[in-house]
């Protein structure tokens, strides 16, 4: 079985946008993914716009508030000819930045979800969950994610997507497609490539 379609449809499941508060002008996000179903591999590329929000300044050691605000969005019901019966356990990874310290995290908000989303700090990482399942041609918005950091004494604090290769993706989901009737899960994993700046806050 060749795994174009599976790969395919991996491909067309949406990813996020994001919001930028001290202003940056939306950007456009390359991730590089890897599909893998049956023992069989395929690389694509996606691209994403996206925006983030956070204060253009903070005194040492104080708070600083980075809003993602997803946009709503679509699963599609088919690709490469083969139907997407859903998507589901969805994650993204938001590194905590140098210079500065996690104090907490909330959702607020999404909609057609199809389970309940989580935020949490694992290791290093603020990680956005979706469990899902998300049925295929449907529409969804992911919740609105605020993450609340402690300022170090100096310096800079730059968020930036997670993910630097395959094996450490900053983006996984499993997507589930009929092959000759069949479900088959394909799950996908990826990382931004480049990697922009999102936010960037000058201590002081």
């Amino acid at each position: 079985m060749k795994l174009a379609g599976i790969a395919t449809a991996a491909a067309l499941v949406p990813m996020l946008l994001f919001a930028t508060n001290a202003s940056a002008a939306p950007q456009t996000v390359t991730y590089k993914l890897r599909a893998s179903a049956v023992g069989q591999t395929s690389d694509f590329t996606l691209d994403q716009g996206l925006d983030a929000s956070a204060p253009a300044t903070v005194a040492p050691n104080g708070a600083v508030v980075v809003t993602i605000d997803p946009a709503l969005n679509k699963v599609p019901a088919e690709a490469g000819g083969r139907q997407v019966r859903e998507i589901k356990g969805l994650a993204l990874r938001l590194p905590v930045p140098a210079n500065s310290t996690f104090t907490s995290a909330s959702l607020s908000g999404g909609s057609g979800l199809g389970g309940t989303p989580t935020v949490a700090l694992q290791g290093n990482d603020v990680v956005l969950s979706v469990p899902g399942p998300i049925k295929g041609g449907a529409d969804f918005e992911l919740p609105t994610v605020t993450i609340t950091l402690q300022a170090g004494g100096t310096g800079t604090i730059t968020t930036k997507l997670g993910g630097t290769s395959y094996d450490a993706p900053g983006l996984t989901f499993t997507a589930v497609v009929s092959v000759i009737g069949f479900p088959v899960n394909a799950a996908a994993k990826g990382y931004p490539d480049p990697s922009p700046v999102l936010t960037t806050t000058t201590i002081g």
